[in-house]
């Protein structure tokens, strides 16, 4: 593939919801251009961009693939993203160093929940919308364009009519040329005919809109167009490129994305409307010092790590050296490869805003800027989505521990959603991921990818014990053997606090030596850490060393720590000693249709909630909850919300959990003691 400058670039990220025919429509357009010699189906596992083994398997995209493509001498970068929650990380990533977006919609199922989400996310980017599967059973592409006008604001314009539907489909009409285009089945060619007389009042009707959106794409034209005169086709064309790369119209196409039809004329619009990188720059941004962006990674245990990046501004050229400004650290660069799918080929150099990739740099990861040391720049980072399920996680096989966490590491690097926690207390890893599949894949990945097998299970909730009486107790350690014996002896007043812990002592007379109310202090606080009710550490207990006795010879610092340990033991019996749960501060973001739902969920689960606020089209519900009842939250708010919302949660403090509760997590630790 040659070295193509700027205006001669296009990147474009295809959305959508999964199923919708993202993949199959970045196939037809690599048949089209000669870069495939045959269609490529999800169906059979032999598309270009759906390569992976995960993704080859469940048929849906779980990576973004870069998959471009040559197009009347220019070059086409698809960024082919997942249709699924799971991965958004993926689609926000593609969408930073998108220019644009096309917007790939179902004609049988019109606009999908994901296909709601992802546009939102890509709000700044200009959109074109291609409504898929025309030629499908039950298609309607009427109904999916008022689907489109009524969740979505701003100008949404068909360029194109379809001819017929479902089996009948057989073409479009192109309302800019006011032609019928007659497309021959898989080839992706067409002939132009006269519009169908049947249809020509429909047409007549939606160029109308068109002129009028074509308008507002330029100030002068609308003016004209105000003032009544006619716009000439010239001027029509000028308007709608104008108003496609500033955003301003969204402008709708329709086809076959599996038989390629009404491809074509979306790649021609792609290459003469759509904006290439930068293209509203005041300066001359290939002359600037360089700046790309690292927005991909993948961390292959055979041939190393390969770093994705868009050229924001500048150029790189392979075998040189570049500054990552993120870490600090001079890279050197090898050879500049042009990924598509999982085929590599490289190039020279690379111009501003084109997407290649890098293999085997020693310190970049996603996220990090490539630039050069003595001008460097740093570029906003990618801001992915917090993961919102945890699960623990370990090896199948012991030993593997160190491998399975060098591994995870591995994964990290590929994808920043998700993180790993590994939890003292409860003596768990926990992996945070954003979703049941996601887990799924990360778990298929390490047996793949790494050879390590795991076992998962539900995280641990970190609970805590207290007392709630003020007792006064005796511990005394005594011990004789041989020689020397062991003498130690403590009174201790315990009472509930309001800090973790608290420790003095009101020794009187000498006895308990000074040098021993160390060693009393530091048998309470072990003794803390596994409490009379189920085991869990206690808090919240202020301890008083008020009375005690020694021996001159028998007496130790062990001795009076055990003693201590003792006392603390009996004192926790005594005083009426209860359970605390974790309470954690949660905030939901749902559509209003959902509020009720929502609120009565967080009832059930024993929340309080505390307010509700709106937050643009959105509803807000902040509320606490208990953690025992958050751990599969994500799993439930998809199934309320149909996958519309999103939460996110912090600790806020401990409180103590209700009898019924409570009872069922001493008997379950009586369970794994036994």
């Amino acid at each position: 593939m040659k070295v193509y400058p700027t205006p001669k670039i296009r990147n474009i990220a295809f959305i959508a919801h999964g199923g919708s025919g993202k993949t199959t429509l970045a196939e037809a357009m690599l048949y089209n251009t000669g870069a495939t010699t045959r269609l490529g189906k999800v169906d059979d596992g032999n598309t270009v961009s759906d390569f992976l083994p995960e993704e080859i398997k469940r048929k849906i995209s779980i990576s973004t693939s870069l998959v471009p493509c040559e197009y009347r001498d220019h070059k086409i970068n698809i960024l082919d993203t997942p249709g699924f929650a799971d991965f958004l990380g993926e689609v926000r990533a593609a969408l930073k160093v998108a220019d644009s977006a096309l917007v790939v919609v179902s004609a049988v199922a019109g606009v999908e929940v994901q296909t709601e989400m992802f546009w939102e996310e890509a709000q700044d980017l200009p959109k074109i919308v291609f409504i898929n599967r025309m030629d499908r059973e039950n298609a309607n592409f009427y109904k999916t364009l008022d689907d489109l006008r009524d969740k979505f604001s701003g100008t949404i314009v068909p360029l194109q009519l379809p001819i017929g539907a479902e089996a009948s489909f057989k073409g479009v009409v192109d309302l800019l040329k006011m032609k019928a285009l007659i497309f021959e089945p898989g080839s992706g060619k067409y002939k132009e005919e006269e519009i169908p007389s049947d249809m020509m009042a429909e047409v007549e009707s939606y160029k109308e809109q068109l002129i009028e959106a074509a308008a507002e794409g330029n100030d002068e034209l609308l003016v004209k167009y105000l003032e009544g005169e006619e716009l000439t086709d010239e001027e029509i064309r000028t308007g709608i490129a104008e108003a496609a790369s500033k955003g301003a119209v969204v402008f709708v196409f329709c086809g076959s994305a599996l038989n390629n039809i009404g491809v074509l004329p979306v790649m021609d619009f792609i290459v003469d409307c759509m904006a290439a990188p930068n293209a509203n720059a005041e300066k001359d941004m290939s002359k600037e010092p360089l700046a790309a962006l690292v927005f991909k990674t993948i961390a292959d245990p055979y041939i190393g790590r390969l770093n994705f990046f868009k050229i924001v501004q500048g150029e790189v050229k392979s075998d040189s050296v570049v500054y990552n400004a993120t870490k600090e650290r001079e890279e050197k660069i090898g050879q500049i490869l042009v990924m598509r799918g999982k085929e590599q080929q490289g190039v020279p150099e690379a111009k501003n805003g084109d997407i290649v990739a890098v293999a085997k740099l020693a310190v970049t990861t996603t996220g990090d800027t490539l630039t050069v040391k003595a001008n460097p720049v740093k570029l906003e980072g990618i801001d992915f989505p917090e993961p919102t399920l945890g699960i623990a996680i370990e090896p199948k096989a012991k030993g593997d521990e160190d491998k399975l966490s060098n591994s995870l590491q591995r994964l990290m690097e590929e994808d920043p959603t998700i993180r790993l926690e590994k939890n003292t207390e409860t003596k768990q890893t926990i992996l945070h991921t954003m979703g049941e599949s996601h887990t799924d894949i990360i778990v298929e990945r390490l047996q793949r990818k790494f050879g390590v097998e795991v076992k998962t299970a539900e995280m641990r909730i970190p609970y805590r014990e207290t007392i709630r009486a003020q007792v006064q107790v005796e511990g005394k350690h005594k011990k004789q053997t041989g020689g020397h014996g062991q003498y130690g002896h403590v009174w201790l007043r315990m009472e509930p606090s309001e800090e973790e812990f608290e420790f003095s002592e009101e020794i009187f007379g000498g006895v308990v030596p000074k040098q021993y109310v160390p060693a009393v202090e530091k048998g309470i606080r072990e003794a803390m850490a596994e409490g009379v009710v189920a085991g869990y550490p206690v808090t919240n207990v202020k301890a008083v060393l008020y009375d005690g006795s020694y021996h001159s010879v028998d007496s130790s610092e062990m001795a009076f720590k055990l003693a201590a340990i003792l006392a603390f033991r009996k004192g926790m019996e005594q005083a009426k000693p209860v359970l605390l749960e974790p309470i954690y501060n949660v905030e939901v973001e749902i559509p209003e249709q959902f509020m009720g739902d929502i609120i009565g969920d967080l009832n059930s689960k024993r929340g309080r909630v505390l307010g509700m606020e709106p937050r643009g089209k959105n509803q807000v519900v902040r509320a606490q909850v208990p953690l025992k009842e958050m751990v599969r939250y994500s799993i439930d708010l998809k199934s309320i919300t149909q996958g519309r919302g999103k939460f996110k949660m912090e600790f806020d403090h401990y409180e103590e959990a209700p009898p019924k509760v409570a009872e069922e997590i001493i008997e379950k630790a009586k369970r794994e003691k036994e």
